[in-house]
């Protein structure tokens, strides 16, 4: 909700008019919440207004924030508006989910818009919490609230014209709301197939050649730089010859950044590197308005006053930022308020014993998940298995580890396989914060501080953990296991804790629960653990840890 002060002011500065393209000493008088009127005039001013930011793409959720927690921060980087995928939340607790986070998010002077999550559970290879058939689909995309499909991850559903996956698509169009995509490496004609369905976006371009032949497809390629997918150097040189067709999205931020940036990030790099301060502008805001078709203002007249006042072009500091006319964060303090947050959640699973997590050997090779920095996608790897005593264990000085995926909602086999590039030389960490079905996902050095790390979290009823020994850790996270209602600040500060012990322990990761956070992404190629099963996302089956 957005409050509706009957407040008239007005503010002089240098007008960064990104639709017009052009900079001019102006005095904007702030009316009833709307621009009332724009004069150019001859003073000199010192600061700039412009459009506030959008992120064209987020999932709140990843933040381990409630909405109105995430938008108390983000106002401080400029950020007014944000495309949101309630998957996440969804994948654990269905159309309730989705509901939880429209009426959080109504309480704060912030503009959220929700999509409807198209893939819950996002495949039939893992448990999740809830279903959202194509029934749900549409009622959802009928209310106001929910302006697009969110992304749709099952691509093979969309190529081979899945039944269930055509009727969502009918919706959106039906209800003529815009589709997202989620295609990563997609190119060639399975690429065209999927883009003619009628879906119009990608953030999950990680490569050059990949975006190019989307954007030439005429595609919108978002560029995103979350907390621990990483596109923005790769993808970055194309918006110069594809402006229209570029937005910035942070897709995911874990508490810790969203607290040092969000999009300003994005256009602080962008300018550095030299790009048109329009173009860039433009990407962070009025592609992502127009795209979606929302009301935020993008100051002009009788816009909504939306938009935010900086010291110059070159550190683009941001000063203020206004929404809908308030005032609602100036030189880094937010001045939304903190607002109770219920607690809702779904986690049925029993504490479990060391013995649980033993692999028995079937072969002298195994497959291995090999875990790349800054990436969602991973490699496979065959290697010589480490058979003691008749079971795998994690070979510490390969940094080929264990990892096990635990399901949440009901007792269960634990799926188990391996995993390079995690790094840590002692120790375990754990995390139920595991797209997208939010299932306990585990590295370790040894079953024992595995156990320990996933019973953290089973006794929190979600959170993420670390245990050493007697060490233990964990973050709680209450709220659908996946987020808290704490002030993100206090957030911030556990999380980074956690963060530095497991670099301490020695993994090499910018990110490491981020990055474990994707190894039960199935939809992501090339190999990753759901609660079911090693599974291959390229030929999109179950495969054998064992290489036989």
């Amino acid at each position: 909700m957005i409050e509706n002060k009957k407040n008239t002011f007005s503010i002089k500065s240098n007008l960064i008019d990104i639709v017009a393209k052009e900079i001019y000493a102006a005095e904007l008088i702030i009316e009833n919440n709307k621009i009332g009127s724009i004069t150019k005039i001859s003073e000199k001013v010192s600061t700039y207004i412009l459009p506030g930011f959008v992120d064209a793409h987020v999932h709140v959720e990843s933040s381990m924030l409630v909405p109105s927690e995430f938008a108390r921060i983000a106002v401080t980087h400029g950020t007014v508006g944000t495309i949101s995928d309630p998957h996440e939340i969804a994948n654990v607790l269905g159309v309730a989910g989705v509901d939880y986070m429209i009426d959080n998010a109504k309480q704060v002077p912030f503009h959220f818009y929700f999509g409807a999550p198209s893939c819950v559970p996002a495949t039939n290879f893992e448990t999740a919490g809830a279903v959202i058939d194509s029934n749900d689909i549409d009622k959802l995309l009928s209310r106001k609230e929910i302006v697009y499909l969110a992304e749709m991850m099952n691509f093979p559903g969309v190529i081979y014209k899945d039944e269930e996956v055509l009727k969502k698509l009918a919706s959106a169009k039906k209800h003529n709301k815009p589709v997202d995509g989620h295609a990563p490496g997609l190119m060639g004609d399975d690429m065209k197939h999927y883009f003619n369905a009628g879906i119009t976006t990608d953030h999950e371009c990680f490569g050059y050649i990949e975006a190019l032949e989307k954007l030439q497809h005429g595609v919108k390629v978002l560029i995103r730089e979350g907390s621990a997918a990483k596109n923005f150097e790769t993808l970055i040189s194309l918006l110069k010859d594809y402006p229209e067709q570029i937005m910035f999205c942070c897709d995911d931020k874990h508490p810790d950044n969203l607290i040092e940036s969000h999009i300003n990030d994005h256009v602080k790099r962008a300018l550095k590197e030299g790009h048109d301060l329009y173009n860039v502008l433009r990407a962070a805001s009025y592609n992502v308005v127009k795209h979606y078709n929302l009301p935020i203002g993008l100051v002009q007249l009788g816009d909504h006053a939306d938009f935010i006042e900086i010291d110059n072009l070159q550190d683009f500091t941001i000063l203020k930022t206004y929404i809908n006319g308030n005032l609602v964060a100036e030189k880094g303090n937010s001045f939304i308020k903190s607002v109770d947050s219920p607690i809702v959640n779904n986690f049925n699973c029993s504490l479990k014993q060391a013995s649980d997590f033993k692999l028995k050997s079937e072969s002298d090779r195994i497959r291995v998940i090999e875990c790349l920095d800054g990436q969602l996608i991973t490699d496979e790897l065959c290697v010589a298995s480490y058979n003691v005593d008749g079971f795998e264990e994690s070979n510490v000085e390969q940094d080929i580890l264990k990892i096990a995926v635990v399901n949440r909602y009901s007792d269960a086999p634990i799926a188990k396989a391996f995993i390079k590039n995690i790094g840590l030389k002692q120790g375990a960490i754990a995390s139920c914060v595991a797209h997208d079905c939010h299932n306990i996902v585990a590295v370790g050095t040894n079953d024992e501080d595995m156990c320990k790390a996933v019973n953290l979290i089973i006794k929190a009823k979600g959170g993420i953990s670390l245990a050493n020994g007697n060490e233990e850790l964990v973050l709680e996270l209450p709220i659908a296991g996946i987020m808290t209602n704490q002030a993100a600040e206090e957030v911030a500060e556990a999380y980074t804790k956690l963060d530095k012990r497991a670099k301490a322990l020695g993994s090499k990761l910018r990110a490491p629960y981020m990055s474990l956070s994707f190894m039960a992404l199935l939809v992501i190629p090339e190999l990753k653990l759901s609660d079911k099963g090693l599974f291959n996302g390229k030929s999109f089956q179950f495969t054998d840890v064992f290489v036989k």
